[in-house]
């Protein structure tokens, strides 16, 4: 069923370069990008791919020292201050909790600061064995060894008590090929660990996310609460967390909860940015993501920043609107926040949206039908017939476009996968594929079976007529 990505957590305070490597995993990796309009968001993550090993890299920067909030006021903090590494801690916490590696970087120029010398004795007393590795590993990364001499330098940084060290410049590239290698290595050894736990396990994994405070304990609370639910409780493969195995109506189902992406009591500024990790997590495990928005607030940055991993994922996904209980209502409400729902997160059109109160029960009722609905039409197979019946009626309304006078030309399709649908259309040149006739296709497909909550992947090859003949 669902397949799991790695995630790769970059680690360090300030200024040691976490951005610099993270832009050329982004440019050397050949990151996977998604034009679909309305998805942008900031810069926190990458798809990447070394020797053949997909992972995803996050950036968990963006801890600014000079807006740190210092008693009442705004106070700049120097790299070295106390206050300044509690935050990194928090970060250096939720890194070693959800990422399957975590990449310290370290700045050979500075040498070990005591905020170094912090995260560095978080990680070690986090790792746990697993058939005698450290899980999850760390790799620890001296940045600007620029020359000779600062390569000589980061020898110091073995004291730091991680092993291996690992010498680059994220700005010329230099040693990242090796730092890349190890990584692949120990990503490796980390699914090896958990690869036949999750071949075992036929369930449907349904991930419940969110921002922070939206609903989702109570919502999870409530699912498992109704009856021919709970059997037991199994052990999260990636964190220390508990997943919920139920039954509905005779199918399994592990629920993956999120709720402890901020825990209430320990906020720390700036950790909301950085806690994605725990949702991309979940959502890479998952077949149907439950998208938890709080009716108060509406749909936020954040919501529209999680919708995003989401897609990128290829996963299905329900939009659950909950707190609906303390909003005023009129006859025109529900409809009036559909739109409202579907303008902010308008690359989702396709997906259900449900209004409920996870406090009072309204609705909930609807959460694991409408997961369990959209988790078949992931599943659903065109036959071929069908499918050239789609893209002929489709040209025949609305011929294809012409770029620099060459008009594209599509031959046949057919669907190579579900689980997300996939469908691999024949073409005389994949270049003249526009994103608006891409999208086109997908409305038209769509007409034919909705896919409801399930994205589709439409793939175009190139191909000579005179090849399809011979064929």
């Amino acid at each position: 069923m669902a397949k799991r990505v790695p995630v790769v957590a970059l680690v360090g305070r300030p200024n040691v370069g976490k951005s610099t490597l993270f832009n050329r995993l982004a440019g050397e990796r050949l990151a996977v990008v998604d034009d679909t309009p309305g998805t942008t968001r900031d810069r926190l993550h990458v798809r990447a791919e070394w020797t053949g090993v997909e992972f995803i890299v996050v950036d968990t920067g963006g801890i600014d020292p000079t807006t740190i909030k210092v008693g009442d006021g705004r106070e700049p903090l120097s790299i070295g201050s106390r206050d300044f590494i509690k935050e990194i801690r928090v970060q250096a916490e939720i890194a070693i909790q959800d990422a399957n590696a975590v990449l310290l970087l370290v700045d050979v120029e500075s040498g070990i600061t005591p905020a170094d010398e912090e995260v560095a004795k978080i990680l070690r007393r986090n790792q746990k064995e697993i058939n005698g590795e450290l899980y999850p590993p760390v790799l620890l990364v001296v940045n600007k060894c620029d020359n000779n001499t600062r390569l000589a330098d980061s020898i110091e940084f073995y004291s730091m008590g991680l092993g291996e060290i690992y010498p680059i410049s994220a700005m010329h590239g230099r040693g990242t090929g090796d730092l890349l290698d190890a990584l692949v290595s120990a990503l490796k050894v980390s699914a090896e660990d958990f690869t036949d736990q999750e071949e075992d396990d036929d369930s449907v994994k349904i991930a419940i996310v969110g921002k922070p405070n939206a609903g989702k304990s109570s919502l999870l609370n409530k699912l498992i609460g109704q009856e021919r639910a709970i059997v037991s409780p199994i052990a999260g493969t990636t964190r220390d967390a508990v997943d919920e195995y139920l039954t509905y109506d005779g199918i399994p189902i592990t629920l993956i909860d999120t709720a402890g992406i901020r825990r209430r009591g320990k906020v720390e500024p700036g950790v909301e940015k950085y806690s994605v990790l725990r949702a991309m997590q979940a959502i890479e495990r998952a077949d149907v993501a439950l998208l938890v928005v709080d009716a108060i607030t509406g749909i936020t940055k954040q919501d529209a920043h999680i919708a995003g991993f989401i897609l990128e994922a290829w996963k299905s996904v329900v939009v659950v609107v909950n707190k609906w209980d303390a909003i005023e209502k009129d006859t025109y409400t529900m409809d009036e926040y559909t739109k409202h729902v579907r303008a902010a997160l308008n690359f989702l059109d396709y997906v259900p949206i449900l209004f409920i109160s996870a406090l009072s029960g309204q609705r909930v009722h609807q959460v694991l039908p409408t997961a369990l609905q959209v988790q078949e039409e992931r599943l659903v197979r065109l036959s071929t017939a069908e499918i050239n019946r789609v893209l002929h009626r489709a040209m025949d309304h609305h011929p294809p476009p012409t770029k620099a006078g060459r008009p594209l030309k599509i031959f046949y399709g057919t669907q190579v996968r579900s689980d997300p649908p996939t469908f691999l259309i024949f073409v005389n040149d994949h270049e003249l594929v526009h994103f608006t006739y891409k999208r086109y296709l997908e409305n038209r497909f769509r007409e034919v079976y909705s896919f409801l909550g399930t994205p589709i992947r439409l793939v175009f090859k190139s191909r000579k007529k005179v090849e399809l003949d011979r064929r």
